[in-house]
């Protein structure tokens, strides 16, 4: 057995437990960020495929007590990373801390790496090259007040990339976030979904993915290939296996609309080349003047928010007609809308179901649920 640890958006802790369960995970822990667990490759390997909520999985390999920068390059030239990957292949190692009283992250990240590097050198007589942009192994330390842990990344890039999107437009949902919110919505196949914002079509290509049951991981390669433990037997009966439970593409009332033809085409290109676009239709639309394609359902959103004074103008002028678009083509639907601005409900003169607290990377979010009945949402005073 082996330990891990998984790290996700904030926000998105309990539905990362719920995969990493399904990936056959008993031994877990959530914290804020993510959760640590104890596994064998087998499931290490099953929840970098199947997870939709993960950003990284990462393989603890050392953990020890520090007092100084000297203590943590002992600890990194203590482990065995010529048995684990070759002087071949390139390098790239990150480091974050929490309350940490190192002076210099940078310099620590530096240390780690020269550790890694003497370690080789000694084993070996060569040492592994760093690539910062594509590096073929990467590490990760993480150092709190007194204690440092390394770690090897298992998935190389993010799991959000899911070797998917072609084209973006501005600001893109990230994939996990987008899979976070179609969860926390309650939403399952069979259900009408519309996006009537829908940007490059990250919440069309995810929902469209979990319709036809197709694990998000399919389609890339990971990081756990390139090292030597890499059990490929395993490996291969995982992929076939859920490459057996795909369903054919076919429609399956994914609506997603634009106002802008640019957007539409971005995600038309996107399930095109991600073989989904069977199972979502797609139009240009406004959201103030379109009908709901079905009589109820759900509606998912993430709405521009504005970080210069001149777009929060006009957002304070949209978001009063959004409300009652809403309210007059939308009754019997539960919408959901992703954003950073804390007055969109007080200005689409709506009070929400629910809110919570989410982040799409470092910008602080909340989901917001309305529950749309014929009429005025408001209580009545």
């Amino acid at each position: 057995m082996e330990t891990f640890f998984a790290s996700c958006p904030r926000g998105l802790e309990a539905l990362l437990a719920e995969d990493l369960r399904a990936a056959g995970v008993t031994d877990l822990k959530q914290i804020p960020g993510g959760v640590h667990f104890v596994a064998d490759w087998s499931s290490g390997y099953a929840a970098n495929l199947h997870s939709r909520i993960a950003t990284r999985i990462l393989w603890r390999v050392a953990h020890g007590r520090y007092a100084k920068e000297d203590d943590i390059y002992k600890l990194a030239l203590d482990c065995e990373w010529p048995k684990w990957f070759t002087a071949d292949q390139t390098i790239r190692v990150d480091v974050t801390a929490v309350k940490s009283p190192l002076k210099s992250l940078e310099f620590i990240t530096l240390r780690i790496k020269d550790a890694i590097c003497d370690r080789f050198r000694a084993d070996t007589g060569k040492r592994p090259n760093v690539d910062t942009r594509e590096p073929e192994v990467r590490m990760h330390g993480f150092i709190t007040v007194d204690e440092c842990t390394l770690y090897i990344d298992t998935s190389g890039a993010p799991l959000y990339q899911r070797g998917l999107r072609q084209k973006t437009v501005e600001a893109p949902l990230k994939e996990n976030v987008a899979a976070g919110i179609l969860r926390l919505s309650g939403w399952q196949p069979g259900t009408p979904l519309l996006d009537p914002m829908c940007g490059s079509g990250t919440f069309l290509v995810e929902a469209a993915q979990m319709a036809l049951n197709i694990a998000p991981g399919a389609g890339r390669k990971f990081g756990f290939q390139r090292l030597k433990n890499f059990q490929l037997d395993a490996w291969k009966e995982l992929l076939d296996s859920a490459m057996d439970a795909e369903k054919p593409a076919a429609s399956a009332q994914i609506y997603g609309s634009d106002i802008s033809p640019v957007s539409v085409r971005a995600a038309l290109a996107n399930l095109d080349r991600a073989g989904l676009l069977p199972a979502v239709k797609l139009s240009t639309g406004d959201l103030l003047e379109i009908a709901a394609p079905a009589p109820e359902g759900i509606m998912v959103s993430n709405p521009p928010y504005g970080e210069r004074l001149s777009e929060q103008d006009e957002l304070a002028a949209f978001y009063p007609p959004l409300g009652s678009a809403l309210k007059r083509n939308f009754a019997g639907w539960n919408c959901y809308l992703l954003t950073a601005d804390l007055r969109l409900p007080k200005l689409m003169r709506l009070t929400p179901s629910k809110k919570t607290p989410l982040y799409n990377g470092a910008i602080e979010c909340r989901l917001f649920e309305f529950k749309m009945v014929a009429g005025s949402n408001r209580p009545v005073k």
